[in-house]
């Protein structure tokens, strides 16, 4: 099989508009080892989706990620997937996991408790991924970032993403057919399908599914393909719910068929958006089809247009940070996600009188309007309503230097370091000395003091020319700047970590990297003073 690494190295060979990253997926380990049936894994299968994980961490994946409410990592449970993501812990990243929701309590606030226990007893930090209140909890958003802000309280940082639509896009059977008539995968259901005993309980629950999730129950599926709902079907044929669905599902022919399921309620998404610790974040993708969720053109402009324009439930500042610097944060990365020396000029040019969406659930291919230009790494990629064809995008790998952190930017922050640094890494540096002294307000858009790293030869020094956003999170810190090192004068990113797992006790972690170069040292960890106070403190 090959490596997630190298499929995204070859695909930024034959070039990318878009940056790429990748997640390990806790499904694809799960069914990879176990297959789409329901039995308890054994002890070498459980060491063996562990290395899954672990290898994939090595390779430059951002997380661990999971979908508990698809099969068949249905099928895991709570205390196996602990198991299983624990292998993560070490690497301090995150848990993205979209919500188990079982019967017969359909609820989207266990299922959310779930992801953070399953999280938090695994050393991760959970995040509520499309975070939602689903059918008969509609209400309950309150409720739902309490327990959010119950668990960051309690030491485990919980954020959430959200896209602005009280309707998701999945496939019929997925959510709504019983788990157990799941098992075994698409032929091994339709086969219990002509079960008539079976057939009988399988719509029976699956309407009881569709009244405890979706808004109207029933009333609450649509089919793009057909531009139909589900009682279109139960009117043709004369049956209930759970009968008509199974009906789709057999005249597919082992097709899968899109539905759009309606969930939630707007009191709720916006209680959700309100959250300081929400992304607004989109599961999709580029894609050049047409029968999709309004979500892959509409998100984004959608919240600036609604949220923050006409309700003015969000500043401009707090929802474009929702997209940015948080979402950032959350996944690990250091050198994206603020405008500032030394980021990466990834950048979105737009006009606020009239950023607007209009993809619907009809025509969910339509473009917004408002969005002038489109830079990818300094490319411009998207001007004046098209394409320009350039590929500016990469492919990004995370480093274990990388932790998922709130972002930094409310606090007062300072970093101050004075040691001789030894070398981790060929190509760096034999021996040196680092000089940081920094410091940012909340208020200020830059850091300001002194970075630089004195060696005995010219080629081997570092001088900071600029300086960007100082972010830390206990006793790591990183900043973005221009730095001249020997010949080279440009970009460069600076992280400093005292916390890893992986090195070696009482000594820290210094890594500089510049375009085509890298340099790696350590140093005492007892040398590097980090503090962060928020201006509540």
């Amino acid at each position: 099989m090959r490596s997630a690494q190298l499929q995204l190295r070859e695909l930024q060979r034959w070039g990318l508009a878009e940056n790429v990253g990748a997640y390990i997926g806790f499904n694809s380990v799960w069914e990879k080892t176990l297959g789409l049936a329901d039995h308890r894994p054994s002890a070498q299968d459980v060491r063996r989706m562990r290395t899954l994980v672990t290898r994939g961490l090595q390779q430059g994946a951002w997380g661990v990620s999971a979908g508990l409410d698809y099969k068949p990592a249905y099928f895991a449970r709570t205390d196996e997937v602990i198991s299983v993501v624990s292998a993560a812990a070490g690497w301090r990243t995150n848990f993205p996991n979209h919500e188990r929701i079982t019967p017969p309590a359909f609820s989207s606030r266990a299922g959310i408790a779930e992801t953070i226990e399953i999280a938090s007893a695994a050393g991760l930090a959970p995040e509520i991924t499309h975070i939602k209140a689903q059918g008969h909890e509609q209400g309950r958003g309150p409720d739902i970032v309490g327990s959010m802000a119950e668990a960051t309280a309690r030491g485990h940082y919980t954020p959430a993403d959200v896209y602005p639509y009280l309707a998701g896009l999945t496939y019929l059977d997925s959510l709504l057919i019983p788990g157990w008539a799941q098992e075994g995968g698409p032929e091994a259901m339709r086969r219990r399908f002509a079960d008539p005993t079976l057939r009988e309980r399988i719509a029976q629950e699956s309407e009881a599914a569709m009244n405890a999730r979706l808004t109207g129950g029933p009333g609450g599926v649509f089919l793009p393909l057909v531009n139909k709902s589900l009682p279109d079907f139960m009117a043709t044929d004369h049956v209930g719910a759970g009968e008509a669905l199974i009906r789709i599902l057999e005249r597919a022919g082992g097709q899968e068929v899109p539905a759009i399921l309606r969930f939630g309620a707007d009191s709720d998404l916006e209680s959700f958006l309100g959250y300081h610790g929400t992304a607004v974040a989109c599961d999709c993708g580029a894609t050049l089809r047409k029968l999709i969720h309004p979500r892959y053109y509409g998100s984004f402009p959608r919240v600036l247009a609604r949220y923050v324009r006409d309700q003015k439930l969000l500043t401009w500042e707090q929802a474009i940070q929702r997209m940015t610097g948080l979402p950032a944060s959350t996944t690990g990365m250091v050198d994206r996600g603020f405008l500032q020396p030394g980021m990466a000029a990834d950048l979105v040019v737009l006009d606020p009188n009239t950023i607007n969406d209009h993809a619907t659930f009809e025509a969910p291919w339509l473009a917004p309007e408002g969005v002038r230009e489109v830079l990818v790494g300094g490319h411009l990629e998207w001007n004046d309503g098209s394409p320009t064809g350039d590929r500016g995008g990469r492919a990004l790998f995370r480093s274990h230097h990388m932790p998922t952190r709130p972002p930094s930017s409310q606090s007062e922050r300072g970093l101050t370091a004075a040691a001789s640094l030894e070398a981790a890494s060929s190509g760096s540096s034999q021996a040196g000395r680092l000089l940081l002294d920094l410091h940012q307000r909340a208020t200020d858009r830059h850091a300001v003091g002194t970075a630089r790293i004195e060696a005995a030869s010219k080629r081997d020094s570092v001088e900071l020319q600029s300086i960007g956003e100082l972010q830390v999170f206990g006793r790591w810190a990183s900043f973005t700047g221009v730095a001249r090192w020997g010949a080279y004068t440009g970009p460069v990113t600076l992280i400093i970590d005292a916390e890893d797992p992986l090195t070696a006790k009482g000594r820290a972690v210094l890594t500089l990297d510049a375009k085509g170069r890298r340099g790696s040292w350590t140093l005492p960890a007892e040398a590097l003073h980090i503090s962060a106070k928020t201006p509540a403190e």
